[in-house]
Order: C-alpha cells, then structure tokens, then sequence
C-alpha cells in the first residue's frame, strides 16, 4: 500500500486544521469564504466511488461534521459541497460557507477571482478557531 501524500496545490492553498477518523480537515486560505476542505487520507483516491462503503459513511459523517461547522459560521446563508478534482485529482471535499452578496455570489467561488490570503497572525487564529469549534 502507498503512503498518503498531499496534492501540492491543496498543500500551497490551504492549512491543516485536524485530522478525521478518514480525512484531513483544511482551512482554504482565502479570507473572502468560510471554507474548509476535507482530503481523505486514501492513497491514489480521485472519486467517491473508489472508496469502499465504510470509507464512504466516514466520509459522509465528517461532511455533516464539517458542513454543520460552516453553516454554523456567522453571515453563513447557503453551503456549497463540491468534489470537482478537475485541476487536482486528488479526491478532496470542498464545503464553502456563502451568503447573499459574497464575493462570487450568485455564482460558484470556485475559480471566482483571486484568493485573498490571510496575514500569517490571522491564519494562525483562524485555525484555532475551527480546531476550538471541533470540540
């Protein structure tokens, strides 16, 4: 069996956060959504549909988890789930928290202008905040 490695790109885009019974939870760096990421720890995964059932109720569980800490988020209207994996393969979940007059609204944020990053002393703040909300 291969090691889990992390997509580069997932890596430059987004921070840790914690790990799950099955997935890594990530912070998207961009300041304009609440957005976390979930990358299931499956060596070579690029579907749902290549992981077993047990992987897919565990993937399920830490979606609701996940999805629920987002609407959860204040000015948080609508939450976006999507597994594109067009420009990364890697199977990775995106929940991406919006409300009416976001920065993409009404459209997808995905590919919707340019992220804006946090300063480093926020992001660090930001991270603790989700891992305190995961408790």
């Amino acid at each position: 069996m291969t090691e889990f490695l992390l997509d580069p790109r997932l890596a430059a885009d987004s921070i840790f956060i914690a790990d799950g019974p099955l997935s890594q939870m990530r912070l998207m760096d961009d300041t304009r959504f609440p957005w976390l990421v979930l990358v299931p720890r499956v060596p070579g995964a690029t579907e749902w549909l290549e992981l077993d059932g047990g992987q897919q109720r565990l993937l399920l569980a830490e979606i609701n988890q996940a999805g629920n800490l987002v609407r959860a988020h204040a000015d948080v209207q609508k939450l976006n789930i999507g597994a594109l994996g067009n420009i990364v393969r890697q199977l990775h979940i995106h929940l991406v928290g919006r409300h009416e007059g976001d920065a993409a609204w009404p459209g997808p944020a995905w590919g919707s202008g340019a992220a804006v990053r946090h300063a480093p002393e926020a992001l660090a703040e930001h991270v603790a905040l989700w891992q305190t909300r995961l408790r």
